[in-house]
């Protein structure tokens, strides 16, 4: 037997079946009344991201989930804090399931929620959608990152907030599968910097496509999209530097073609050198230009606890296993000091 023929058959190779998206949503149903919140959440957004609501969409949470009671905890915080900022910020639970690497590594809590290379999908997919529910019931709006294409139909009806990560927005079946989500979905900048694919997305994603995907039945299907409600621009940095200033953003207005489309800022990745702790300084300059830039949102990586650690059998409570986060009493003290600046309509430079 030739190595092609043994790898076809070969143990790694085989293939474990898993619930259909209609099936899990069966197992773990969305309720009307929580049908009606998440609907007017999006709302909130697109209105937010259209100039009708002058509030700062504020996306933040853990770079990625991998401990559930960390997570809800952290979602208790915020919903606290979201009563206190409401006439000024709209909070959304940054609830990260997938992770996309640039080589290998753990791929997130939907693919190895054990942590121990298990890769128990469908506990996995059982979870997830679980704790997506748990955090709606709080009365929060949720976001992720959309990064397999066979995995939206298990959440399409509970986000509020999708993004595209900067290795994806060229992607065609990416923004195919945008085009299809009835939330607002924003294409982050290429690593190297450019915008223009994220532009290119960006006008992809609000026309209609037909294309190959998974009915919630589970079956190869044509799917029928009609375009994406409001996709928007996610500047997130490059490998080079920041690209949050107003000096940066007005020249991506002068080198655009058309009119800019709206602004959310990544203050991690590229925008603060990957150094979570540089996060408040890059919000705080974000809204000290805010009158001249009119960025509609933020996002933020935050967690009960500062920085990163690696996965292991002893790891510290509340601490992402991925990206570095700003932990809680600096997130919490960073959102409040701008909600009050806001309060004040003073565009000076925070102390």
């Amino acid at each position: 037997m030739n190595a092609v023929n043994s790898a076809l058959i070969s143990p790694s190779n085989t293939e474990v079946l898993l619930s259909t998206p209609h099936q899990l949503k069966q197992q773990y149903p969305l309720s009307a009344t929580l049908a009606e919140q998440i609907a007017q959440h999006r709302q909130t957004i697109q209105n937010i991201l259209g100039g009708k609501d002058s509030r700062l969409l504020v996306i933040t949470g853990p770079c990625s989930i991998h401990d559930p009671e960390a997570v809800l905890e952290y979602a208790e915080k915020l919903k606290q804090l979201q009563t206190e900022l409401n006439d000024q910020i709209f909070l959304v639970m940054r609830a990260y399931i997938e992770k996309p690497r640039t080589t290998i590594g753990w791929k997130g809590f939907l693919y190895d929620p054990h942590l121990d290379g298990s890769s128990d999908l469908q506990h996995g997919l059982q979870q997830s959608r679980q704790l997506y529910l748990q955090f709606i019931e709080m009365g929060l709006p949720i976001a992720s990152e959309i990064l397999s294409p066979l995995a939206t139909g298990y959440f399409d009806d509970l986000l509020a907030w999708g993004a595209i990560g900067a290795r994806t927005s060229e992607s065609q079946i990416h923004r195919e599968i945008s085009s299809h989500m009835p939330y607002s979905i924003g294409f982050k900048n290429g690593t190297d910097g450019s915008i223009q694919i994220a532009l290119d997305a960006i006008q992809s994603a609000q026309n209609a496509h037909q294309f190959l995907g998974m009915s919630q039945q589970g079956l190869p299907s044509v799917l029928h999209s009609n375009g994406n409600p409001l996709p928007h621009l996610i500047l997130r940095g490059s490998n080079t530097g920041p690209n949050y200033q107003c000096s940066e953003i007005e020249k991506m207005r002068s080198q655009c073609k058309t009119q800019l489309p709206a602004l959310v800022i990544d203050c991690s990745h590229g925008n603060s050198a990957k150094n979570p702790l540089l996060q408040p300084e890059v919000l705080r300059t974000i809204i000290a230009e805010r009158e001249q830039t009119h960025v509609r949102g933020v996002m933020l990586e935050s967690h009960l606890v500062d920085g990163q650690q690696k996965i292991s059998s002893d790891m510290q409570y509340g601490q992402s296993v991925t990206d570095g986060c700003l932990g809680w009493k600096k997130t919490e003290q960073l959102l409040t000091d701008i909600a009050v600046h806001m309060r004040q309509q003073c565009f000076e430079p925070l102390a």
